[in-house]
């Protein structure tokens, strides 16, 4: 039975595990622990993920961020929202899914505008050159849930298709502008702002016998 502590910190809006170097459980991140989880990777100040548990409160929504004060001010506006439904986690986010997270654990993941490291010479650090990224991306997604992917560089945008293409777990899907309620983030409504373009894509895990 859990204690009363232990419900307490459940419904804190920063998770903090109890412990870094194990696997967790659905049951260890939200009490509810039963409904469809949403990872929010590089969660930023925390306007998509809270606009998101807001329009989604049958949902659970967990953001993943390395920036302490983004984390900060992603609590407070959960705070002042009084949702319960969505929490965040300071840690980087491939460590979080290669190692922390449990597989099969998210029905969709969102990586909305991550840092594009534009120099040529900082290409290998693009989430989608990393080998270790993809493999936590295919362990913690359901077969059948969503992967959403954002970017305002173009040239990212093509090297993560090119990529993608070449992960036969993932299908691409067509994602129109209104294919349902979809918050921007912060980074995203000061560039449409301005007058720039925002790419996306939407990929689904495959669920065996799609192919068959």
């Amino acid at each position: 039975m859990p204690t009363a502590s232990f419900m307490t910190e459940l419904a804190a809006p920063i998770f903090t595990p109890a412990d870094y170097f194990r696997e967790l459980t659905p049951q260890e991140i939200f009490a509810e622990w039963e409904r469809p989880l949403e990872l929010d990777l590089g969660s930023g100040d925390g306007t998509f993920l809270v606009e998101m548990a807001a329009l989604y409160p049958e949902r659970n929504f967990l953001g993943v961020e390395r920036l302490l004060g983004r984390v900060e001010k992603t609590a407070k506006r959960i705070r002042q929202r009084g949702l319960k439904n969505v929490r965040v986690l300071r840690l980087e986010t491939t460590y979080t899914l290669s190692w922390l997270l449990p597989a099969d654990l998210a029905t969709r993941i969102h990586v909305l505008c991550p840092d594009p490291w534009p120099k040529k010479k900082h290409h290998g650090r693009r989430l989608f050159n990393d080998a270790e990224f993809l493999g936590g991306l295919r362990k913690v997604l359901r077969e059948g849930g969503e992967f959403l992917f954002k970017t305002d560089d173009h040239n990212y945008y093509q090297e993560a298709l090119e990529v993608m293409s070449g992960q036969s777990a993932f299908q691409r899907l067509d994602w129109a502008e209104d294919a349902f309620p979809y918050p921007k983030t912060d980074f995203e409504i000061q560039w449409l702002a301005l007058s720039k373009s925002v790419e996306r894509a939407r990929w689904r895990k495959a669920i065996p016998g799609d192919c068959e």
